[in-house]
């Protein structure tokens, strides 16, 4: 058993470190106020390697194992997790691809989101249908060779950004998730209205939006997988980015702590710096343990995930840990800071709104829990 990075992993985690600290943490407050879309940010992470990075080698992508997304997002994560989700999006949405695509899908799909400065999208979250999947309304009718899908998605990351979007449609409603498919659909498909974007709490970089498809013609060579066959692709998509998402928790958290240890040295009362105060101790203490165990929770279920392993408890564990911990870690940060940590004047407050969505989004964390106790009671 060894815990530690190998030389290559560790060059990759400085690249994304410095990243994280040179291009975004310096513009992560002005765009979190402006809610803008950091554009320009997300072509210097493509240039660098940091975008599409679960594309293999063999169509033109960085080809990185989980483990070192999981290294690489928490770092980006540190700077802000807005920028960091839309990054990390993009990995989302060509899941299915990698998940349900044949070889001319992949070559083709993937090929187009490496040969040139390109975005994508996962649409799979409807009004009515979020934590419950199999209940999609977004309807696909065959018409000869093509399907016509009508209907509508939500909370759609990188919604009114991306250039291709993976589409999940049923064909009976009544047959839930026997019924589901996954397309590949470039975004300027007519018939595709982008909707208003979210004014959400935290996370306000990212691009979330609402898609409206009004008789939109898919042809069958863009569907993935064999009818019927989209929700074992969504699934299998879903155990493979939840690791991903307890990275981008951990960084969330670690950026609480390294501000809170600098403002516990810098701050006095009573004539002495607060860190001296045991009761700021704990608090800090709390956070580094509990970071460290999110930590590992996220980097073993991405290395099982590498490894073949099934991997659905532990990814849903990791999720669900990291997510929480990253919650009251930022709350403690607030604390620790005090009336400054409520003002905009420092990161603080930016990290706790941003931690909230980290235990709802990508199944929430209840559903995680039912998910880990299915798990368990399998045995």
């Amino acid at each position: 058993m060894d815990f530690s990075l190998s030389d290559e992993q560790l060059a990759l985690q400085d690249t994304a470190r410095r990243f994280a600290r040179d291009e975004i943490a310096p513009i992560a407050a002005q765009y979190d106020q402006s809610g803008e879309f950091p554009m320009e940010v997300m072509k210097k992470a493509y240039e660098i390697g940091l975008s599409h990075v679960t594309i293999p080698n063999e169509y033109d992508g960085v080809g990185l194992s989980l483990l070192d997304c999981v290294i690489v997002t928490e770092e980006l994560s540190w700077g802000c997790a807005g920028i960091s989700t839309s990054l990390m999006g993009n990995d989302l949405g060509l899941a299915p691809i990698l998940v349900g695509g044949n070889a001319d899908q992949k070559k083709e799909w993937l090929g187009y989101l490496t040969g040139d400065f390109h975005m994508a999208a996962f649409c799979l979250s409807e009004p009515e249908a979020g934590s419950d999947v199999a209940g999609l309304q977004l309807l696909c009718e065959k018409d000869g060779d093509d399907y016509v899908l009508n209907g509508t998605k939500c909370w759609i990351t990188n919604g009114g950004v991306a250039d291709l979007f993976t589409v999940f449609a049923t064909m009976d409603r009544a047959a839930r998730h026997k019924s589901i498919s996954a397309f590949v659909v470039p975004s300027d498909t007519p018939g595709i209205t982008i909707g208003k974007k979210e004014m959400k709490m935290g996370q306000c970089a990212s691009d979330t939006r609402v898609l409206h498809f009004d008789n939109v013609r898919v042809p069958s060579a863009q569907r993935l997988g064999e009818e019927g066959q989209g929700f074992v692709v969504a699934m299998k998509t879903l155990d493979t980015t939840r690791p991903s998402i307890g990275a981008l928790a951990v960084g969330i958290a670690q950026r609480g702590l390294d501000e809170s240890l600098q403002y516990s040295m810098d701050r006095k009362a009573f004539g002495t710096p607060i860190a001296g105060f045991q009761a700021v101790q704990f608090m800090l203490a709390d956070m580094a343990k509990d970071i460290e165990a999110a930590r590992l929770l996220t980097y073993q279920s991405a290395w099982m995930i590498d490894q073949g392993m099934n991997a659905s408890k532990n990814s849903s564990f990791a999720k669900c840990f990291a997510t929480d911990m990253a919650m009251d870690a930022t709350t403690n940060a607030v604390q620790v800071h005090g009336g400054n940590g409520y003002t905009k004047e420092y990161p603080v407050e930016k990290l706790m709104r941003d931690a909230k969505l980290m235990q709802i989004y990508e199944g929430t964390n209840q559903i995680q829990r039912m998910v880990i106790a299915r798990e368990l009671l399998k045995g």
